[in-house]
């Protein structure tokens, strides 16, 4: 377990420590029974004292993430799973098989004991995060932010994945270009085209998803130190990429306009951003658009400390507005500056795994250059279907159909919300895209509304997954474009009768700390 401890943070050896294992925890990387390195090792391991290291574990003991156990060791308490699947089992049998769990997890887990001794550099991932207490079966899902495949395009792309291999049979037996079909990246360019972006299939990379783009940014661009500017609430798998780099991670909060520039400029002068990752349009969770004259503004800033801007735009053909969302980053830059990721998986097929990078001058061949380091290519067979189905008339009428699909979704959740939601209760109004930000009253945790909600049938995105440092406990994500109508207006109700209980308890009915 790799942690960089960093000394011009502006926190303590302590707090990173802490905060490092507890994103751990959080993430699913450390299980629940995991044994952690004793105090010693760990101390030696990052060149601290003991009582650093101690004061850390203690932390975390407070918190509820850890326990420790005299003479056996120090492990990532088994609670946290048992605390979501039986919320009110006090009895004596509800404890007595809560510390069985306990120790056979932790039985489990002493026969890898000896694989702490091989570092690992992953400081969070959140594959866990979206379900982070196990499968949900027969629940309502709300924490993914994917499409209901009955809305999606399966029969046209799965007939054109028939057509493709039947007229080139080759396709599965030779490598395609490493930076994508040029037949597809032509058509790329002729799609941003039509929105406004002045490039060529010159400037086009196809990756197998957004994903795989900003890691490949990342790949090329981020050092340990370099600092990334991020917007707080944001999309967490780009925190997993940055964090991974051993990126200085400055988040910067957003409001109905988007990021707050005037903030960003303050933190400029003190911190010249490598990379600002930003959502603009359609935010990833909020919903919101960034306006005109802030985008033009922070490519003034990018140009002024010369930094790059990763344009994430997952969404950008989902639009529940009458006129179109201001023009793109890449659309209104001249100079190179931005980096532009428009994803297809999520609106065609998330199997599909084809998103399109687009760059100017030098920074594309070298993230042509990085690509080719991670697969020598995205698919050939599925980048042939992707372009049928692009050239097809279906996909001309698709977007506006799918966007009225899911207007209708959005639609049935706001009446919820207006309807079941107590005092005190607020949420953003998404002007485009598949997420509603909720935010709960302060003393009430999202851990806690978790915990109770997935005892009734609903699942959530904890808002914590979306801050980099110390996040926010009262704010939940939920997806609202993979649930049926008619289970959104009954999974919000729901989870709306569930703060209402929630907030009536004792405060010492909440369950356990906040996870750091």
């Amino acid at each position: 377990m790799q942690i960089e401890l960093q000394r011009q943070t502006g926190l303590s050896y302590v707090q990173q420590i802490k905060s490092a294992i507890a994103e751990r925890i959080r993430s699913g990387l450390l299980e629940e029974g995991s044994t952690l390195p004793s105090v010693r090792q760990l101390a030696k391991q990052l060149s601290v004292s003991l009582m650093t290291v101690v004061q850390a574990y203690d932390e975390l003991e407070k918190s509820g993430l850890i326990e420790r156990i005299q003479g056996k060791g120090t492990y990532v308490k088994t609670h946290l799973t048992t605390l979501f699947e039986h919320p009110s089992d006090d009895s004596p049998l509800g404890h007595e098989k809560q510390n069985a769990n306990s120790s056979r997890q932790r039985q489990a887990h002493a026969n890898y004991q000896w694989q702490f001794a091989v570092t690992d550099y992953l400081p969070r991932a959140q594959v866990w995060n979206f379900e982070p207490h196990g499968p949900f079966p027969g629940g309502i899902n709300l924490s993914t932010a994917i499409i209901d495949p009955d809305l999606l395009p399966h029969a046209e792309l799965n007939k054109e994945l028939e057509k493709a291999l039947r007229e080139s049979p080759h396709l599965l037996t030779r490598y395609g270009p490493i930076e994508g079909d040029l037949e597809l990246r032509t058509e790329m360019a002729r799609y941003h085209k039509e929105r406004g972006m002045n490039v060529t299939a010159e400037d086009v990379l196809i990756t197998s998803g957004v994903q795989q783009g900003i890691d490949l940014v990342a790949r090329c661009f981020v050092g340990k130190g370099d600092v990334v500017i991020v917007e707080a609430p944001t999309y967490p798998s780009a925190l997993d990429v940055f964090r991974g780099r051993g990126a200085t991670i400055i988040p910067v909060p957003v409001d109905s306009e988007g990021m707050r520039l005037d903030i960003l400029t303050a933190l400029c002068d003190v911190h010249p951003p490598k990379i600002i990752y930003t959502i603009p349009t359609y935010h990833n969770p909020t919903g919101t658009v960034m306006s005109l004259r802030r985008r033009q503004q922070l490519l003034e800033i990018a140009e002024s400390y010369h930094s790059l801007i990763i344009e994430d735009n997952p969404w950008g053909d989902l639009s529940f507005e009458a006129s179109p969302p201001p023009p793109s980053l890449m659309q209104l830059e001249t100079d190179g500056h931005v980096i532009h990721l428009s994803g297809f998986s999520k609106t065609i097929g998330p199997g599909c795994r084809i998103a399109c990078l687009l760059a100017k001058g030098t920074v594309l061949k070298r993230l042509i250059g990085a690509k080719s380091t991670v697969d020598l290519g995205s698919p050939l067979l599925t980048q042939r279907a992707v372009l049928a189905y692009l050239r097809s008339k279906h996909a001309k009428t698709f977007p506006k159909q799918l966007s009225q699909a899911l207007l209708t979704k959005l639609q049935a959740v706001l009446t919820a919300l207006e309807q079941y939601a107590p005092p005190g209760v607020r949420w953003t109004v998404p002007l485009g895209g598949v997420n509603i930000w909720i935010t709960l009253p302060e003393r009430l945790r999202a851990e806690d509304l978790l915990a109770a909600s997935r005892a009734q049938g609903i699942s959530f995105l904890l808002g914590s997954a979306c801050y980099p440092g110390e996040p926010e406990f009262n704010h939940l994500r939920i997806s609202f474009a993979n649930a049926k109508k008619e289970e959104l207006h009954r999974a919000v109700r729901t989870l709306c009768e569930t703060i209402s209980s929630l907030l009536q308890q004792p405060r010492d009915r909440w369950g356990q700390e906040p996870i750091l």
